[in-house]
């Protein structure tokens, strides 16, 4: 089976985000002055093939916890997990 993943990675709570503060910053100069707490992270989006949609989740995480994230300073979420539907010849007739 083959599994369409999202991570998101954010820095913990407490750090400095200076990306962050910068957009922060800008907003009231463009007119949003009702925004704060701006805080800049990343999305990846993978397909994982794995026999089940947990064994997809587990090995999301440990490619999370291994590369995607920096664990010091970094926390990471998997947000969807998705079934990528196969097509079969008869999709296409």
């Amino acid at each position: 089976m083959r599994f369409r993943c999202r991570v998101e990675v954010e820095l913990k709570p407490g750090l400095l985000d200076p990306q962050g503060k910068a957009v922060e910053g800008s907003l009231p100069a463009m007119g949003w002055t009702n925004v704060s707490n701006v805080r800049i992270g990343k999305a990846i989006w993978m397909d994982v093939e794995a026999s089940d949609e947990q064994t997809a989740i587990a090995r999301v995480q440990e490619i999370a916890e291994r590369l995607l994230s920096n664990p010091v300073i970094e926390r990471f979420v998997v947000r969807s997990v998705e079934e990528i539907p196969r097509l079969t010849f008869e999709d296409h007739a």
